[in-house]
């Protein structure tokens, strides 16, 4: 199969323990764009937090795209045209807040412009969202009057134990009314309905004229399952989750070991 897109997982997958792309991956990703290749920085963070790869990708001079928020938003980084956005229902916000106020240790965030809201209470979690993005936290006890108008997505962090507990008082009181579901175990997504990674693929597939089969998606984490279900090759790092593992085509090396890099030469060289 000639593929002809590369969707990547940031964390755990395109960038190393230390949150960097190396040289030897960074070269190969502007070769295959030099080729006419595509490259999709396929993120749960917010697009502010993965423009900074994006740049040095050089994805706006080739034409690539960054999906943010799991699927909730793509853009087309040549155009800035901003080809789909999902929002978060309007009247989930109190509720959330309400059930999250109920777990201690747990925290509930939300994307701003330049910065993120936490509702509940700040922990080593929510600081390393902070980290990742770049961005500060910003803590507000009125949490539902600052998201009255809800953006892609919730993340709720906490120690694990207490994150399963609070996805299942979720899961049951908003049913289908929202997609939710953990990236890491420390991590619980809260995302309109329908939304992951695969559903906003398949839409920018559709735009350009690519079928799925022409699609390779790499990733490490549980909200990376679908996309790496519905790609032609669908590929798994070493380091992945074993449910990811599982659904995989290929198992490449640990992202600590440029196992995207590996791809590159194996499928799109």
């Amino acid at each position: 199969m000639d593929y002809q897109i590369l969707a990547l997982d940031l964390d755990g997958t395109l960038t190393n323990s230390k949150k960097e792309i190396s040289k030897p991956t960074l070269e190969a990703l502007i070769d295959i764009q030099k080729n006419g290749k595509k490259v999709v920085l396929a993120s749960g963070r917010p697009t502010v937090g993965v423009m900074p790869l994006a740049e040095e990708l050089h994805l706006k001079e080739y034409g690539s795209y960054i999906l943010s928020c799991n699927g909730g938003c793509i853009i087309d980084c040549r155009s800035e045209e901003l080809i789909y956005n999902k929002t978060l229902p309007d009247d989930v916000s109190a509720p959330l807040h309400h059930i999250v106020k109920k777990y201690s240790g747990v925290d509930i965030l939300a994307y701003k412009e330049g910065y993120i809201l936490s509702g509940g209470t700040i922990n080593q979690y929510s600081e390393l969202e902070s980290r990742i993005n770049h961005i500060p936290l910003v803590p507000v006890s009125d949490f539902a009057d600052h998201t009255a108008e809800p953006g892609n997505k919730f993340l709720i962090t906490g120690e694990p134990d207490m994150i399963e507990r609070v996805k299942k008082e979720v899961s049951e009181y908003f049913r289908s009314y929202l997609n939710v579901y953990c990236s890491d175990p420390f991590f619980l997504e809260i995302m309109p309905p329908g939304i992951d990674k695969a559903h906003s693929l398949l839409r920018l597939l559709t735009s350009i004229g690519l079928s799925a089969d022409e699609m390779i998606c790499c990733g490490d984490g549980y909200n990376d399952l679908t996309m790496i279900e519905t790609a032609g090759l669908g590929v798994a790092m070493a380091n992945a989750q074993p449910p990811v593992k599982e659904k995989a085509d290929y198992i490449t090396k640990s992202n600590d070991e440029d196992g995207v890099l590996h791809v590159i030469n194996q499928f799109m060289r």
